[in-house]
């Protein structure tokens, strides 16, 4: 029996000698920052800009942890006869990172690209209640997410581009016109003035 239990522990002490004398593969992750996949969801970002309180994203979302309050506003028309218009202006928007998922529902059903992912993942708080985020700080992380994904160079330019293109040609081509016509009345003054 005494020889089986010195077995073991020469074995034991032999995984301990290999491990001592090998290289750790530890990653020291306070002082080395982890090199995070381009797709990581660290923390969910807001360009309130984009944002029209459509609630897309709060309706959607399984834990509820989206919370949307705004008012509505009356803009004047853009034209004469027309008629005044509303307007959804957000007033709060705060995501609850305690009960959040991370399942990205929110950030795809956006329609109008209010919410991006974040890679940033150091956001801890001593106290539950500072991992509701509000629209201020949801905006902050907007400077560390990722650009959007380069185009398909095969693909299709968008209309959205083509019909903006086709816009800024008719504007020079009318504004070119007009220089046009405004040399040929300033040359035909001076004739007459002679």
């Amino acid at each position: 029996m005494n020889g089986r239990a010195g077995k073991g522990l020469v074995s034991g002490l032999r995984v301990t000698w290999q491990n001592l004398t090998r290289r750790s593969v530890t990653a020291h992750y306070p002082d080395v920052l982890p090199e995070l996949p381009p797709r990581s969801r660290g923390v969910i970002a807001l360009m309130e800009e984009n944002c029209t309180v459509c609630m897309l994203c709060a309706r959607e979302c399984p834990s509820w942890c989206i919370y949307i309050d705004s008012h509505k506003e009356t803009v004047p028309p853009a034209t004469e006869g027309g008629r005044d218009r509303s307007h959804n202006m957000l007033d709060r928007f705060a995501i609850d990172f305690s009960l959040c998922m991370y399942c990205s529902i929110c950030i795809e059903v956006c329609p109008f690209d209010a919410l991006h992912w974040s890679p940033e993942f150091e956001y801890a708080e001593f106290d539950i209640r500072d991992l509701t985020h509000e629209k201020a700080r949801l905006q902050e992380w907007m400077w560390t997410a990722p650009p959007p994904p380069a185009l398909d160079p095969a693909a299709s330019p968008p209309n959205e581009v083509a019909a903006a293109e086709r816009a800024a040609t008719r504007l020079r081509t009318a504004a070119a016109a007009d220089e046009a016509n405004k040399a040929r009345g300033l040359g035909a003054t001076e004739d007459g003035d002679v």
